[in-house]
């Protein structure tokens, strides 16, 4: 009986629009001009905020691992929305915000003489509580923005808006409407689009602040699911009042208090099974499990 050869298997589909394929372990759209690929580590040392002559934010040393997760919580008022701002250099725009102490990202300064405010954020990106895409561009505009503000390149638009989108968890939803307004998608969408907006700059950490706090419970979950897929390749960094959702997406946690009077700072941090079961700090415990704040 003569041998069988079995046949050559199928090749996959070509991807929609000349995209490449954007799943973890995938070829990455390539951008000119861009951040350098991958995960930074991201670290502040004795970081200190004000607000004019108030003291907001006082000796904050916190390390945030590259490609993995950081919670930040505590309550309201004390500094986590501050010290977010402090990562990217956005404290700075506010009138009359000063600001001590080093940001350090994969080891080089981001307050240092000569670097520009704009070459940190296209590397430190950030989604805000509150959806904000631009209501008057489309879908495909929203992702590609940020390209055209800081002046990166790519030859394959379409490939990237999908790889975005699909890091996003939204490409399935609107990828037969990407010509049309950003700002008509529901709120859990737009906030996924913000998502997506900040994916295509290709950053090496991105900063959320209460990213799921106006989201209905399905957005939310889809949120989480993005947050788990960029684990890996990008930091994160959450801010979140919600103890589950800390429990359930991050790695490690920095608990954040303000006493009567007081600027706010870390009281703990350490990894996250650890902070919710066995923290060093009776106040951890307390706020945790839901005794205050």
């Amino acid at each position: 009986m003569s041998d069988l050869i079995a046949p050559p298997p199928p090749a996959p589909p070509a991807p929609m629009n000349g995209a490449t394929a954007s799943s973890k372990g995938s070829k990455r759209v390539e951008l000119i001009g861009g951040p350098p690929a991958g995960a930074a580590a991201i670290e502040a040392r004795d970081a200190c905020a004000w607000f004019g002559d108030h003291l907001v934010l006082e000796g904050v040393d916190l390390h945030m691992r590259a490609g993995e997760v950081t919670a930040l919580i505590g309550p309201s008022g004390c500094g986590k929305s501050t010290f977010l701002r402090l990562l990217n250099r956005m404290h700075e725009l506010i009138p009359g915000a000063a600001l001590d102490g080093k940001i350090l990202l994969d080891g080089e300064d981001i307050y240092e003489v000569g670097r520009r405010a704009q070459q940190v954020r296209m590397r430190v990106g950030m989604v805000f509580q509150k959806p904000n895409p631009f209501p008057a561009m489309s879908i495909r505009e929203n992702v590609l923005s940020g390209l055209k503000l800081a002046r990166i390149k790519c030859h394959d638009k379409d490939g990237l808006v999908e790889q975005s989108l699909q890091r996003a968890s939204l490409w399935k939803e609107v990828r037969d409407r990407l010509d049309r307004p950003g700002g008509a998608l529901s709120g859990g969408q737009q906030q996924r689009l913000c998502i997506a907006r900040s994916l295509a700059v290709q950053p090496n950490v991105l900063l959320m602040d209460e990213p799921c706090s106006a989201l209905d419970p399905t957005s939310t979950g889809r949120v989480e699911e993005t947050i788990a897929e960029l684990r890996g390749d990008v930091t994160v960094v959450i801010v979140t009042h919600n103890m589950q959702q800390a429990q359930r997406v991050s790695d490690h946690c920095a608990f954040f208090l303000a006493e009567e009077n007081q600027p706010g700072g870390v009281v703990e941090k350490g990894p996250t099974k650890q902070m919710f079961t066995n923290p060093a700090d009776a106040r951890t415990l307390n706020y945790v499990q839901g005794r205050f704040g």
